[in-house]
């Protein structure tokens, strides 16, 4: 694993990129929840599992974590630095799948049209903040990218619908972190990966 900052408009970002074991198919880019790091058991559990399959796997670690906040910055920020992350990573003929969990994969369904992703995976994505269903974010969700929702039953932000793009797999028994069945959760996302040749 190596560790490097990134310079964005918002401050430096961190990068730790896992190189595959075998022949490099694809780059998943994975942002963290909004009070959280990279090291949460879901973004662990899903990087073991699919660097042994071709894939690179690329932790970003937003500007306001970086500088010790817990806040989450503004969304436009959030965008901003991210992009600007992705744009660095790019390389020729390489596809890259934005991903993260909850804020983290709000800023991947946000970004995956107008920055050109071939997928997005989204764990946990808070469709709404807890008890406010009206305030819904379903529309944030790629409608032209295919996306991968992986939701607890249990989660109080809520569970997405699938669409024509968006498909929606239920981990049963877990709540927003997860943590109940998340190495079979991880292998789901492999799984998909490997459904669009982005896995071995």
């Amino acid at each position: 694993m190596t560790s490097f900052e990134i310079e964005t408009p918002r401050g430096p970002a961190g990068l730790r990129i896992t190189e595959p074991t075998g022949p490099l198919v694809s780059m998943l880019v994975l942002g963290h929840g909004a009070g959280g790091g990279v090291d949460v058991p879901d973004l662990t559990a899903v990087r073991e599992a699919v660097v042994d399959a071709g894939v690179r796997v690329v932790l970003v670690t937003q500007p306001y974590r970086m500088a010790g906040r817990k806040a989450p910055a503004p969304v436009n920020q959030l965008d901003e630095a991210w992009t600007a992350v992705i744009e660095q990573l790019r390389e020729p003929g390489l596809p890259m799948i934005f991903g993260g969990r909850s804020s983290g994969a709000r800023v991947a369904c946000r970004t995956a049209e107008p920055l050109g992703a071939a997928g997005v995976l989204a764990l946990a994505f808070p469709l709404h903040p807890p008890g406010k269903p009206e305030k819904s974010r379903a529309g944030e969700l790629p409608t032209r990218v295919p996306t991968l929702v992986l939701n607890g039953d249990r989660d109080p932000f809520g569970v997405p619908e699938a669409t024509s793009s968006v498909e929606v797999l239920v981990r049963p028994g877990a709540t927003h972190d997860l943590r109940q069945g998340v190495r079979e959760t991880a292998e789901l996302a492999r799984t998909w990966l490997k459904q669009h040749k982005w896995a071995a």
